[in-house]
């Protein structure tokens, strides 16, 4: 009994996040006026799909080209080849162009949850790319990396250098990706009610289409397919939910 009623609840907050998202695509377009170049900055092969697929595919819904930069091969375990190819095959998934995805291959930026990537190295990297590009907004990870993994941290304080001393090109905003408790990250659509009500600047919700573009991009990184990766498809909320907000200068940060 109890099992059925999980379901039916589930089923009713999915049903009325993706009746919302008429509203919340109003919402978006409201915030993000003339936003002609976003770019989405992770890590590793994988963060696009795991943490970022709902803001990929409402994006792209909404008719605005996308582009990748992931400023590591991922190969803490020597897979950094795979791991490339699986991170083309996923974009083109999720509806990235494979010609719009850049990969970093640095030997100071590798792939390890114990190394501190240099800020300045990195923020020169992002920098040069967001001028070669003429990105207008940048989308990426807060200062609590979704999982707290240092190389998702190092991109939020390049970022955020870059944004406080003024060397982001004129217009272009940021938008970091939430990161929230372990309880609420593992509550799936049950987390809408939170996430809607907390007030984020943006949300993305996934129907239940997108939401399996999101798990066939995954399945693409088969070489990080461990078990507990199976049960993350099926629980976490980043599957279905992303809530973003924008990063603001240090003066605006002390008056809110």
């Amino acid at each position: 009994m109890l099992a059925v009623a999980f379901v039916v609840v589930i089923s009713v907050l999915w049903w009325l996040g993706c009746n919302w998202r008429d509203a919340v695509s109003g919402r978006i377009a409201g915030l993000l006026p003339g936003v002609r170049a976003p770019l989405l900055l992770i890590a590793h092969p994988d963060d696009e799909c795991m943490f970022f697929a709902p803001t990929i595919l409402g994006l792209l819904q909404g008719q605005r080209p996308l582009s990748a930069l992931c400023c590591s091969t991922g190969n803490y375990y020597n897979q950094g080849e795979t791991r490339k190819k699986e991170l083309i095959k996923s974009c083109a998934a999720l509806g990235i162009d494979p010609l719009n995805v850049t990969l970093i291959d640095h030997s100071d930026l590798p792939d390890s949850p114990t190394v501190k990537w240099d800020e300045h190295l990195l923020s020169s990297l992002v920098l040069n790319h967001i001028q070669e590009k003429n990105i207008d907004l940048v989308i990426t990870f807060d200062e609590g990396g979704v999982s707290g993994h240092s190389n998702h941290v190092a991109l939020y304080r390049a970022i955020r250098s870059l944004h406080n001393s003024g060397k982001l090109p004129a217009g272009c905003s940021v938008l970091l990706l939430e990161s929230v408790n372990i309880l609420r990250k593992y509550l799936s659509v049950l987390d809408l009610p939170l996430s809607w009500f907390c007030g984020p600047d943006v949300l993305f919700i996934s129907s239940g289409g997108q939401y399996s573009q999101a798990k066939e991009a995954m399945l693409h990184h088969q070489s990080q397919l461990l078990w507990f990766r199976h049960i993350y498809l099926f629980f976490s909320r980043y599957m279905m939910i992303n809530s973003l907000n924008f990063l603001h200068d240090k003066k605006t940060e002390k008056k809110s």
